[in-house]
């Protein structure tokens, strides 16, 4: 099985299946093992919330029970671990992408994350944080707009600003003093 007149299969590699091809679940194969394996590798990939985990089990047919367990495990020893997700989520998304409070807590809902461990981690994140970021955000964008007109600069940044969630009225705030701040050029 594999390996065809050109060699090994898509799935296969010289060794025998590839991980995360549909050949490494085969029949005999201890369902809790093959559930681990699979959330081990998704996790050294890329920290993934609970929720997430769980989907991936079951996009690979993993059943529900098994999942839970294997879940539960590695929960326990802290591999899986939601409220150390979102509060490195929120820092990463808020300092490399300036997004709000608001587009923070709408990505933490999207991966899973209850409500109260979201909360937590945008805790993290003030008010004085949310300005500085739209300050950073509107001045460095400013600063690639050229001559445009004073308008047209204002929309532009407004709508980037409604973009990354922060609210019209903070958005205006800080694009009205940066363009009042521009030197005419």
């Amino acid at each position: 099985m594999g390996q065809g007149p050109g060699g090994p299969t898509q799935h296969e590699g010289r060794d025998g299946p590839t991980p995360g091809s549909s050949a490494d679940q085969v029949p005999h194969a201890d369902p809790a093992s093959v559930a681990r394996s699979i959330v081990l590798r998704k996790l050294s990939a890329a920290p993934r919330s609970r929720s997430q985990l769980e989907d991936d089990l079951r996009r690979r047919d993993v059943p529900d029970a098994v999942a839970a367990a294997v879940l539960d495990r590695l929960t326990e020893v802290g591999l899986v671990d939601d409220e150390a997700f979102a509060a490195s989520w929120v820092r990463s998304r808020h300092a490399t992408r300036g997004l709000s409070r608001r587009a923070l807590a709408r990505e933490l809902r999207n991966k899973g994350i209850d409500e109260e461990v979201a909360a937590g981690a945008l805790h993290g994140v003030d008010d004085g944080d949310e300005l500085q970021a739209a300050r950073t955000l509107v001045t460095k964008r400013l600063r690639s707009m050229g001559a445009v007109d004073d308008q047209v600069a204002m929309r532009r940044l407004v709508a980037m600003l409604a973009r990354k969630g922060y609210s019209g009225g903070l958005a205006m705030q800080v694009v009205r003093a940066a363009l009042g701040d521009r030197t005419p050029g």
